[in-house]
């Protein structure tokens, strides 16, 4: 299957959230001008990465810069990734390019510099929009940093644009995540994304909170907050597309629609993941260990020596990915894929959760999905469930 899709990783930070768990480097609030020179190494390190990957047509129909915080990059490296790109790989005349952006690291002037280098869609990290929940997760901005963030984006006519919102977080109540969703609608995104807190065991919330303890909200005030969202934001016009993403009509993010179906892309730089020749592979989490890693790659021809995944394996993942898209996964695609046997098995493992209508068999559309919103409340157990019925086919 031809390749058109690439995500790039631009790793740098003024701080760790204390959520976050990604591969970054911290620069320090005034760090993107401090450390320029070991930006323009990064740089140069995953333009040698893309330069010795081997080509794939068609040309590259979604781009998406994400992080880290790919807006304190400076702008003429992203220019020359860009141009690495598009000499490479080519990009598409009505390709989709990405980029994550936090309020208070860029203005209008570097809007007006994404635009003329093609990016067209902007991903704003908003993530709440009361300052004490700001200060609790360790954001460096504050509310007026992202109304002046989003004046910007209008003054420099961005059409196509989305923010970032997080629930069940350390002292968040009901009212405050009602708050955050009308305040988002107000400013009218195309797109919005709704994540639920997840601790991740290396972060400082990890290791200071457990799930369901104060003062992270009880597990019955987090569904609350998803159901919420889903009803706040569909009587609002927001198509709610995916487990955790809601976009106007036509506003859908088609690179990340790439993963959920999970079809092949490109990952380039550090931490990064890729997927190509059936082989899924995350590239080293630090900077030191992903440059040594790019020279070998280099000295390799640009080819991965990992095993392809299994039948199964990828069975469960198309289902682990698709199963988050509210329209579910086609069946009579996945017979055609993997065989009859695979479908059959499937479906046994999922009549207790059809019965409790969690789970959605449409046999006038041949899809299955998971019921919204009570269905992805309890994606997890429905997936583990899938995951044991296939757990001897991936011995």
């Amino acid at each position: 299957m031809s390749i058109n899709a690439a995500y790039i990783h631009i790793p740098f930070c003024r701080r760790r959230c204390f959520y976050c768990d990604f591969p970054i480097t911290v620069l320090g609030d005034n760090g993107a001008y401090i450390y320029l020179s070991l930006q323009e190494e990064y740089v140069d390190f995953l333009c040698r990465e893309i330069r010795a990957t081997s080509k794939n047509t068609p040309s590259l129909d979604t781009i998406f810069f994400g992080g880290g915080t790919p807006s304190l990059l400076y702008l003429e490296g992203l220019a020359k990734i860009l141009d690495t790109l598009s000499q490479h790989f080519g990009i598409s005349n009505r390709a989709e390019i990405s980029i994550e952006i936090d309020p208070a690291t860029f203005d209008i002037n570097r809007l007006k510099r994404y635009k003329s280098l093609g990016i067209n869609r902007l991903s704003l990290g908003v993530q709440a929009f009361q300052d004490n929940l700001l200060q609790i997760i360790g954001r460096s901005h504050r509310l007026k940093d992202i109304q002046q963030a989003i004046d910007d984006i209008h003054r420099a006519d961005f059409d196509n644009w989305g923010l970032d919102l997080i629930s069940g977080l350390p002292c968040q109540t009901l009212d405050d995540w009602q708050q955050s969703l009308e305040k988002a609608i107000e400013l009218q995104p195309k797109h919005i994304s709704c994540y639920d807190l997840v601790l991740e065991p290396t972060t400082v919330f990890g290791k200071k909170y457990q799930a369901g303890k104060k003062p992270l909200p009880p597990e019955e005030t987090t569904a609350k907050m998803y159901c919420l969202a889903v009803a706040t934001l569909k009587a609002a016009g927001y198509h709610h597309y995916e487990i955790s993403n809601y976009a106007k009509p036509g506003y859908q993010c088609r690179h990340n629609q790439v993963y959920w179906l999970n079809q092949p892309y490109y990952g380039f730089g550090m931490g990064a993941a890729s997927y190509t020749d059936n082989i899924r592979f995350t590239r080293p989490r630090t900077r030191q260990k992903y440059y040594a890693w790019v020279a070998d790659y280099e000295r390799k021809g640009g080819i991965l020596d990992i095993p392809p995944l299994s039948d199964t394996d990828r069975f469960l993942e198309t289902l682990m990915l698709g199963l988050r898209l509210t329209k579910g996964v086609n069946l009579a695609n996945l017979e055609a894929e993997y065989g009859q046997e695979y479908v059959r098995k499937l479906v046994h493992s999922l009549q207790h959760f059809l019965r409790e209508k969690l789970v959605i068999l449409d046999d006038n559309k041949g899809q299955i999905r998971l019921a919204s919103p009570l269905g992805f409340l309890y994606s997890n157990t429905i997936l583990a469930t899938i995951f044991a019925e296939f757990s001897h086919e991936r011995r």
